[in-house]
Formats: structure tokens, C-alpha cells, sequence
């Protein structure tokens, strides 16, 4: 009894903490206003037109968070280990996507037709690329420790994410370097009631999109899903009903790995800076929106993501940049002291 009003409880109290955000600050621009322009003088306006650009703002930018928070959570469903690498291995797509546009001459200068065809090229070879690394640190970090204690693994991804920053570093130096806006990020697409939607808004969600139905897809409806889920939930079951576990292990690595990459190239044109030590902060925030969402579970790692991107954007615009760690890792605390499982999130095996 007590247990079922505290689920309950829980779960209604997060529901208000979510929606005690939007509406605090959706009252706060009709009655109060925020600092505008009106026939070129300063005044306070008085819609949510503020609130809208805040939420597009952050859902795209959430998108990539949600792709990266995919591999987090796939990795910790089927072995239940936290592969801090993977934030170094998004870093590694976003050097390879500008590797790759530098070398075919995708320019400022190049064509639509061009650009059409030469990002799609780029993105499938930072995925690759993405992808086959991870299967490699898996290959060779992992697999080897997969019977050992717990704290083994997790010092060798600790360790692969400074070889990867180091690799990064030799690659393009330790100062943050700028990259052609190819897609012209800030241009605008369309006006909805005076919230402007630009390119890059577009790109990051039109790129998500595809990628996460794609992957919700075959998780549940293909052989190979079926053997991912089956693995998650019982290894030593899967192995007896003759599921080759291993293969299956690195099959998640590599789609955790490519969705990294498709992450770090979007990043790369969403935000025209790259540098060695994205990965880290990245990590650490996909991370979180896998926690909050619900370590394991796939639609949770989207949301969380969502909904960090979102809380971002808001307190950097409202409050200041400063703030944003604050709230977002006190509604983290929140969220697992009211239900520890995260938001979609369940109870896992047993690690054996």
C-alpha cells in the first residue's frame, strides 16, 4: 500500500516538477513581458513568442543529445556498463565529418545540389567510422574484461575516452577551430507566429527523426533486435537459445558508435566549432538525459534528451549560461530521488 502511493506519488510529482518549467515562464511572458522592440524602440512584449523560440531552440539541440544518449543506453541495456568513451567517440565524428567535406570540396561556395549530395556522403562515412571504432574498444577493451569485477571495465572506458582526447588533440590541435557553415545555420525557414525555425534547427531534427524510427524499428522487429533485447535481458538464457552473444554485443556498439557519428556531424554544422574536448561535456550531458530518461530504455534516452536540450536553452536565455548546470543536474536529482529508475525507465537483471 504504502509502496503504491509513493509510485503514484513519484510519478504525479514529476509530472508537475516537468510541466512547473514551461508554465512558470509562459505566465512570466504574458503578465511580466520580456525586453523587445516595437517600431524601433525598446519596450516589453507580451506572448510566448520568447517561450516558442526557447523551445525549438532546445528540442534541436536536444536531438543531438537524444543521439548520443542512445549509445549510452543501449551499451548499459545489454552489459550494463557505462562506456565513458562513447562522448569521445561523438568528438571523433565531428573531426572526421569536417575531415571528410574538407576533402571531397564542400564549400561555402558549393551548390545545393551539392551540398544534397556530399553531407548524406559524409554522414555515412562518419558513422562508419564512428561505428567501427566502437566495436574496436569493445574488441579490445572490453570483451577481455567481460568476466572480471565491474571497476575493471570501467577504468579501461575511462581509459579510452583520454585516448581518444588525445587523439583528437593531435588531430587538430587544442584550441577550438571553426568549420564553414555550410548550411548557413542561422537562415531562416520558416516563421511560425514569430518563433523563427533556422537550418540548423531542421537539420538536427530531420537527421534524429529517421535515425531514431530506424533503430526503434529494428530493435523490435528484426531478428537481430529480437537478439539484442533477448541478450539484454538474460545473457547466459540468449547464449543457451543459441544467440551468438558476442556478435550481439558488438552489433550494439556498432549502432551506438554510428549514431554517435551522425551526432558529431550534426554538431559540427549545428554549432561551426569543433574541438578535442567536446566529447567530455557532451558525454557527461547525454549521460545524464540517459539517466534521467531511463537507463536502458530507448525512448527514455530520446526524452531526456528533449528535455535537458530544452531546460538549456531556457536557463542560458532567462537565467544565464552559468546556471544551466545547476538546474539541469538538480532536476536529474529530482527525477532519481522521486523515481529511481528514471522517467521511462524499469528495473533491470541482476548483473551476474
Amino acid at each position: 500500500m504504502l509502496l503504491d502511493i509513493r509510485r503514484t506519488a513519484g510519478r504525479w510529482g514529476l509530472v508537475a516538477l516537468l510541466l512547473a518549467f514551461p508554465i512558470y515562464f509562459s505566465a512570466h511572458d504574458l503578465i511580466t513581458g520580456y525586453p523587445g522592440y516595437a517600431h524601433g524602440h525598446p519596450t516589453r512584449v507580451h506572448d510566448l513568442t520568447y517561450l516558442g523560440t526557447n523551445v525549438v531552440q532546445g528540442i534541436s539541440n536536444g536531438a543531438i543529445w537524444a543521439l548520443i544518449a542512445i549509445g549510452y543506453t543501449l551499451v548499459y541495456g545489454i552489459i550494463e556498463l557505462i562506456n565513458f568513451a562513447h562522448g569521445d567517440v561523438f568528438m571523433i565524428g565531428s573531426f572526421t565529418g569536417v575531415s571528410v567535406w574538407s576533402g571531397i570540396g564542400l564549400g561555402l561556395a558549393t551548390s545545393t545540389l551539392g551540398l544534397v549530395v556530399g553531407l548524406p556522403l559524409a554522414l555515412l562515412v562518419c558513422m562508419l567510422v564512428c561505428g567501427a571504432l566502437n566495436v574496436l574498444i569493445e574488441r579490445v577493451g572490453y570483451r577481455p574484461l567481460r568476466g572480471a569485477p565491474r571497476l575493471a571495465p570501467l577504468i579501461t572506458a575511462v581509459g579510452f575516452s583520454f585516448i581518444l582526447q588525445n587523439v583528437g588533440l593531435l588531430w587538430r590541435g587544442g584550441s577550438t577551430v571553426g568549420v564553414s557553415d555550410l548550411i548557413h545555420e542561422n537562415k531562416t525557414v520558416v516563421q511560425i507566429s514569430g518563433v523563427v525555425i533556422h537550418r540548423a534547427d531542421v537539420l538536427s531534427i530531420a537527421v534524429t527523426i529517421p535515425l531514431v524510427i530506424v533503430l526503434g524499428w529494428f530493435v523490435s522487429r528484426t531478428r537481430h533486435g529480437r537478439a539484442m533485447r533477448a541478450t539484454a535481458q538474460d545473457p547466459e538464457a540468449a547464449r543457451l537459445m543459441g544467440i551468438n552473444v558476442d556478435w550481439t554485443i558488438s552489433l550494439t556498439f556498432l549502432i551506438g558508435g554510428a549514431l554517435a557519428g551522425a551526432a558529431g556531424l550534426v554538431y559540427a554544422l549545428y554549432e561551426t566549432t569543433i574541438w578535442y574536448l567536446q566529447g567530455f561535456e557532451a558525454g557527461l550531458i547525454a549521460f545524464t538525459a540517459a539517466v534521467m530518461g531511463g537507463i536502458g530504455n530507448l525512448r527514455g534516452a530520446v526524452l531526456g534528451g528533449l528535455i535537458i536540450g530544452c531546460i538549456q536553452q531556457t536557463i542560458d536565455a532567462r537565467v544565464g549560461p552559468q546556471w544551466t548546470p545547476f538546474f539541469v543536474f538538480g532536476l536529474l536529482i529530482v527525477v532519481l530521488v522521486l523515481r529511481p529508475q528514471g522517467l521511462l525507465g524499469e528495473e533491470t537483471r541482476e548483473a551476474g
